[in-house]
């Protein structure tokens, strides 16, 4: 499978659009700890939504392929797929922007500067994009996931 760098991350990603990786093309390009990682944050999330997750590759070539992560029929997030590695890609929308500011000093000071230099979108809102590196992000991912869909009462 034909793989590409990004320039602005210098990160690895599965790009070619022809060919749908198998689930076991994506752990082996992931690496062991990654998935293992990913495997986590998907049961996190599993314990707060009626959790669906697909296979798309809907950015193109920039993003290549990933998991497209809902509830019900609401966009969680996408985990676009990185050598040794995953990226969190969450939009926000100008309702929760509020949200995430009063939250905001509660969070880990990487996921605070990654709300300080989101992409636009909307008058106060925003994508963020985190290529996750510990399990230490994960809460606070989840956390935002929850500022976008509201949890299921447990």
């Amino acid at each position: 499978m034909a793989e590409e760098i990004r320039d602005e991350q210098d990160k690895k990603r599965m790009t070619e659009k022809t060919q749908q990786p198998t689930e076991e093309s994506v752990q082996l390009f992931m690496g062991a700890d990654a998935w293992q990682r990913l495997m986590r944050f998907e049961e996190m999330l599993r314990e707060r939504y009626d959790l669906n997750r697909e296979m798309k590759f809907p950015f193109g070539a920039d993003y290549g392929w990933g998991f497209r992560y809902s509830h019900k029929k609401s966009l969680l997030l996408y985990v676009f797929f990185e050598e040794d590695g995953f990226c969190c890609t969450i939009s926000i929308n100008d309702k929760g922007a509020p949200q995430v500011e009063a939250m905001l000093g509660e969070l880990l000071p990487e996921i605070q500067t990654l709300w300080i230099n989101r992409y636009p979108c909307g008058t106060n809102g925003g994508w963020l994009h985190r290529s996750v590196v510990s399990d230490d992000e994960l809460p606070d991912i989840v956390r935002l996931v929850g500022v976008k869909v509201k949890p299921k009462k447990r």
